[in-house]
């Protein structure tokens, strides 16, 4: 598989991840949700595991194009994202629920339009 086809899937994934945390925020009012019931803990759990997920598609994108794919989407700040992730993988106890619930109410849609429109653009 090209390495173009290899990024399209890639991208494909994180499509799918950030449609995911989308559903599981669309109810949530506020980051209090997170932090005081178990469904909350659990439901922030999840929405982690997909910014992981986020985050090392993107590691993943940068080091197959060589940085040259996502730095020409200059409208998304990359670096925060995939250190974002490197935040909740290696300092999953020192999360911040107001941070992620203003992560998603914030940014997620732009990043999503984003990556929809590199995945247009790269189709063959």
């Amino acid at each position: 598989m090209p390495d173009n086809d290899v990024v399209i899937v890639i991208l494909k994934q994180t499509e799918a991840a950030l449609e995911t945390i989308l559903r599981r925020t669309e109810n949530v009012q506020n980051s209090d949700f997170f932090t005081g019931s178990p469904e909350g803990m659990e439901k922030l759990d999840g929405i982690c595991m997909q910014f992981i997920a986020v985050g090392e598609s993107l590691k993943n994108i940068d080091k197959i194009t060589g940085g040259k794919l996502l730095s020409r989407y200059d409208e998304i700040a990359w670096k925060d994202i995939t250190g974002f992730r490197d935040i909740i993988s290696h300092y999953y106890f020192d999360i911040d629920a107001d941070h992620v619930f203003w992560i998603c109410r914030n940014e997620l849609l732009p990043l999503l339009k984003t990556v929809r429109k590199i995945i247009d653009e790269n189709m063959k």
